[in-house]
């Protein structure tokens, strides 16, 4: 099924939004964590514990999962396919992947900010750097394959092709 060209642009602008924005928000998020993990400033950090969470809960999460939502409606109505090339498969694997780890995360995070906000000493406390580094490097090789297109195809794929 191939969307009509009005639809396909929407949908594909749409899934270019929510995308560009999560990975801005996932940065915007790295560099609060940053900041949390070498201050020394008690104050500071509590709020930055606070902020890391409404940015979590209010602007990371929502974008990833609308951006999953569209973007799997995006590859349907495309000739693209969701599972006939690699990089297509590649990127639903990896975007998954990222979201999950991203839901089980907002626990940590939750919880940080509570800890912070009760007058526990912040700096004392664990940091979510290295998954937000790692989510960072994941959605920017998910970013490259949407750009570079690798060759090749699924078995299905290639299934697919052979039909008349």
């Amino acid at each position: 099924m191939t969307l009509p060209p009005g639809v396909r642009k929407l949908v594909l602008t749409a899934h270019i939004a929510t995308s560009v924005g999560w990975l801005g928000a996932v940065a915007a998020y790295l560099a609060l964590d940053v900041t949390a993990a070498v201050s020394h400033d008690q104050q500071l950090v509590r709020g930055l514990y606070a902020a890391m969470r409404v940015m979590a809960f209010y602007a990371i999460v929502p974008l990833a999962l609308t951006s999953v939502v569209i973007g799997i409606v995006n590859a349907l109505g495309t000739r693209w396919g969701l599972l006939r090339h690699y990089w297509v498969l590649t990127k639903l694997v990896l975007t998954l992947l990222a979201t999950a780890v991203l839901l089980g995360e907002t626990q940590t995070i939750g919880y940080l900010a509570d800890a912070a906000a009760s007058g526990a000493d912040p700096r004392e406390l664990p940091s979510t750097l290295v998954h937000s580094i790692g989510g960072l490097a994941v959605l920017l090789i998910v970013l490259v394959l949407s750009v570079y297109k690798p060759r090749g195809l699924t078995r299905y794929g290639w299934r697919k092709q052979q039909r008349p």
